[in-house]
């Protein structure tokens, strides 16, 4: 569950970051200072229009690994062309949707400001937060919702619809099924801090990156926001609704190694190299955290150990890094 977006790229944007006071790697919700930068870049720029939306983009990597339709993923879009091409892209990859569209509204945008190996994402969530809860409960979604094992939620959803994640994550914990989170951004836990804490308790894996990670270190004041793995020893040993299912933290780092600590063993945090790829072969990273999350979750839900897991991940994420935006190779490469 998340928000639907598209992505609208453009490269060689280093102009467009000093005009609009972006950071190179990095993603926040569009001001209004910023929101020209959408009829800007597509005047200006060559542009390459690609799905988007974090809990969108990990769905179709999971569903990348599994058989057609055992992922299934919901947002609010608008009765528009932006969510057809949304539609096209999720089914091309095996996964299934059930939209909330509200008619009339425009479907959410993210302008992807590519420099270098970095990115920096401005969102404008438009119909994707007016997501409502009751569309869980309705007769096409609440037997889904009912039949899933694992559910999976961007942090970016929490700046809209806290209430929402915590009722779903409340009820997978009840049910000891598994829930997931995303970060997602540095500004999730500086911002909506109150959000992430109170649903926390019930997610039983959380997944980040390092920006992620010490953002999360600063804003709960712990003593050293560099160290990943005690960043995660935290978040792992925080307080948690269904103690018999520990809790997995795992924190990518770009092309350093990846940190997973699991509140079984809080004090042995396991250490996953990244196989390096050439540079040359880095068309661009918009996306890689989410392929590396959607391999985890396919991984995990095909039943595979948690070092598996990571591996799958980091074959998702440098497959990903390869080619244009949030996307995968075509025909389908084996990667459990």
């Amino acid at each position: 569950m998340g928000n639907p977006l598209l992505d609208v790229q453009v490269t060689n944007g280093e102009e467009l970051l000093k005009k609009y006071d972006l950071k190179a790697n990095d993603a926040i919700l569009a001001e209004e200072k910023h929101m020209p930068i959408y009829d800007e870049i597509v005047k200006n720029y060559k542009v390459t229009y690609v799905a988007g939306g974090a809990s969108q983009n990990a769905a179709r990597g999971a569903a990348y690994v599994l058989p057609p339709d055992s992922v299934v993923y919901t947002g609010c879009v608008g009765d528009d062309d932006l969510a057809e091409q949304l539609r096209a892209a999720n089914k091309r990859e095996g996964l299934r949707e059930v939209y909330l569209v509200k008619p009339g509204q425009k479907t959410g945008a993210c302008a992807v400001v590519l420099t270098g190996h970095h990115r920096s994402l401005v969102t404008t969530l438009q119909a994707a937060e007016m997501f409502e809860q009751s569309h869980l409960s309705s007769p096409t979604v609440a037997p889904l919702v009912d039949a899933a094992n694992v559910f999976y939620v961007e942090g970016f959803f929490l700046t809209h619809g806290a209430s929402i994640v915590l009722e779903l994550s409340k009820k997978a914990s009840a049910a000891s099924k598994v829930f997931a989170l995303n970060f997602s951004a540095p500004f999730i836990p500086q911002f909506f801090g109150t959000q992430l804490k109170s649903v926390l308790p019930y997610c039983d894996i959380i997944i980040g990156n390092e920006t992620e990670a010490e953002a999360y270190a600063a804003a709960n004041g712990l003593p050293d926001t560099k160290d990943l793995a005690a960043i995660a020893k935290a978040v792992a040993t925080s307080p948690k609704s269904n103690a018999s299912r520990p809790r997995v933290v795992i924190f990518t780092h770009g092309a350093e190694s990846t940190i997973l600590v699991s509140s079984a063993e809080p004090d042995s945090p396991k250490v996953f190299k990244v196989s390096p790829i050439d540079g040359k072969l880095i068309v661009d990273t918009n996306g890689a955290g989410d392929a590396f999350a959607g391999g985890f979750l396919g991984a995990y839900v095909a039943g595979k150990s948690l070092d598996e897991c990571v591996e799958v991940g980091h074959k998702m994420g440098a497959m990903c890094v390869q080619l244009v935006g949030p996307q995968f190779p075509w025909p389908k490469v084996s990667v459990l």
